[in-house]
C-alpha cells in the first residue's frame, strides 16, 4: 500500500516543498485550515475549490469560514459523524475525513468543475493523513488558548468584583459612619460651649470625647482612601505605590518614624491590565500594612520590577520578623496572633492571576514578601509554541 509521502513524492518535489512550508507555518486556527485548503487547490489537477472544516472544542459542530455546521448535517457534517468519505452526488468532488485524537477532527470538502479524477481524491486523502497531526496540534493549541483566555477573563471579573465591593463599602462608610462622626463632632462642640464653667470634670470628658471622635474620623477617612485610592485610577501603579509609601512614612510605627522607599525598574507598566495593577497594589498595601502593625520596623523597601513576561513586586522590612509556618498555621508569635488572613489573601490574589507570592521571614531577621505575576499577553506567546513541538 502506497504511503501518503510516497504518493506526494510521485507528484514531484515542488509539492513536497509546498507541503513542508504549510506544515511548518504558524499553527493557529483558522489560518492553518485556510493554508491547507489553498495547498489542496494548488496541488490538485482538477480541483477548483476546497474548504477545511475543523471540529470545535465541544465536538458538536464543524467550524470554518462560514456558520458552524452541526454534526450530521450536510456532507461535511455527515462525514464528521460517520468517519467515512462521502462523494458529492453530482460526482464533482467529495468530503474526506481527517482522523486524529481517536476520531474525526476535521473534514476536507473539495469540488471540481467536472468529474473529479481519482488521483486528485487520492491526493486529498494523502494530505488529510499527513496533516492530521498538524490539525490535532492546532486544535489543542486553540483549546489551551480559549481556556487561558477564559481564566484571564475570570480573574479580571473577580478583581473587578472585589474592587466594586470595596467602592460600595467606601461609599457607605462615607455616607454613613463618616457623616455621623461629623455630626457627633458638631454636637460635642455645641455641648462644650453650652456647659457651665463650674463643671470641669464634665468639660474634660467632652474634650476627650471630641478627641476620640476626631481620631475616629481620621481613621474613617484613611479607611475610605484605602478601600479605593483615586491615584491608582488616575496615575497608575507606580504613583499609587509612591503615595502608599508616603502615607506609611507619615504615620510613625510603634518604634518611631518609618522610612519607606519605592524603586521601579522596567518600562512595561503601560502594558499591565488594570486588574493586574490593582492586584499588585493590594498586595503591596497588605504587606506594608502588616509591617506597620506587627513588625516594629524602621525601614521598608518596595521594588516593582518589570520584565518581558512578568512583573515582580518585592516588599522587604527590617522588622522583628516571625515564623511563617506558625502564622499560616494560626499559631501565636510573642503572644499575639498575627494577620494570617492577610498573608493568605495576598497569595490568593496572585494565584488568581496565575502568579505566586512567597513570604520569607524568621524572628529577628525582618520579612520579605515577593509577588510574581505573569503578564497575560506574553503567557499566550509561550503557550503557542508548546503544542507544535
Amino acid at each position: 500500500m502506497t504511503s501518503p509521502l510516497e504518493l506526494l513524492a510521485g507528484r514531484g518535489t515542488d509539492l513536497l516543498v509546498r507541503v513542508v512550508a504549510v506544515a511548518c507555518s504558524d499553527r493557529e486556527l483558522p489560518r492553518m485550515a485556510e493554508e491547507l485548503a489553498g495547498l489542496v487547490v494548488r496541488s490538485a489537477r482538477a480541483l477548483t475549490f476546497c474548504d477545511v472544516y475543523v471540529l470545535d472544542e465541544e465536538e458538536r459542530a464543524l467550524e470554518w469560514s462560514g456558520p458552524p455546521v452541526p454534526l450530521g448535517e450536510g456532507d461535511a457534517g455527515w462525514v464528521a459523524a460517520h468517519g467515512r468519505a462521502r462523494p458529492h452526488p453530482d460526482g464533482r468532488g467529495a468530503a474526506i475525513p481527517v482522523h486524529g485524537d481517536g476520531g474525526v477532527i476535521a473534514v476536507m470538502d473539495v469540488r471540481s468543475a467536472g468529474p473529479t479524477p481519482p488521483e486528485d481524491l487520492a491526493l486529498v486523502t494523502a494530505l488529510a493523513g499527513l496533516f492530521a497531526p498538524v490539525l490535532s496540534s492546532c486544535r489543542r493549541l486553540r483549546t489551551a488558548r480559549e481556556r487561558e483566555h477564559a481564566a484571564e477573563r475570570f480573574a479580571e471579573r473577580a478583581v473587578e468584583a472585589q474592587e466594586a465591593e470595596r467602592s460600595r463599602l467606601s461609599r457607605e462608610i462615607h455616607d454613613g459612619i463618616a457623616q455621623r462622626l461629623a455630626s457627633l463632632g458638631f454636637h460635642l462642640s455645641a455641648a462644650e460651649r453650652a456647659l457651665p464653667e463650674h463643671h470641669p470634670e464634665a468639660l474634660a470628658q467632652i474634650m476627650m470625647a471630641r478627641r476620640l471622635c476626631e481620631l475616629s474620623a481620621a481613621e474613617t477617612r484613611a479607611a475610605i482612601g484605602g478601600l479605593r485610592p483615586p491615584v491608582l485610577d488616575d496615575l497608575g501603579l507606580s504613583a499609587a505605590l509612591a503615595t502608599l509609601a508616603r502615607e506609611a512614612g507619615d504615620g510613625p510605627g510603634p518604634s518611631g518614624a518609618i522610612d519607606v522607599t519605592v524603586t521601579v525598574e522596567g518600562e512595561l507598566e503601560d502594558e499591565l491590565p488594570d486588574h493586574v495593577q490593582t492586584a499588585l497594589y493590594r498586595i503591596a498595601q497588605e504587606a506594608v500594612g502588616n509591617t506597620l502593625r506587627h513588625a516594629s520596623a524602621t525601614c521598608v523597601d518596595l521594588l516593582l520590577e518589570h520584565s518581558l513576561d512578568r512583573v515582580r513586586l518585592r516588599v522587604a522590612d527590617d522588622g522583628t520578623g516571625f515564623s511563617v509556618r506558625d502564622v499560616l498555621a494560626g499559631g501565636l508569635v510573642k503572644g499575639v496572633r498575627p494577620d494570617c488572613y492577610g498573608l493568605r489573601g495576598m497569595r490568593e490574589r496572585a494565584e488568581l492571576l496565575g502568579g505566586r507570592v512567597a513570604v520569607k521571614s524568621r524572628p529577628g531577621a525582618g520579612t520579605i514578601v515577593e509577588a510574581v505575576i505573569p503578564i497575560p499577553g506574553h503567557r499566550r506567546v509561550s503557550a503557542s509554541r508548546a503544542p507544535g513541538r
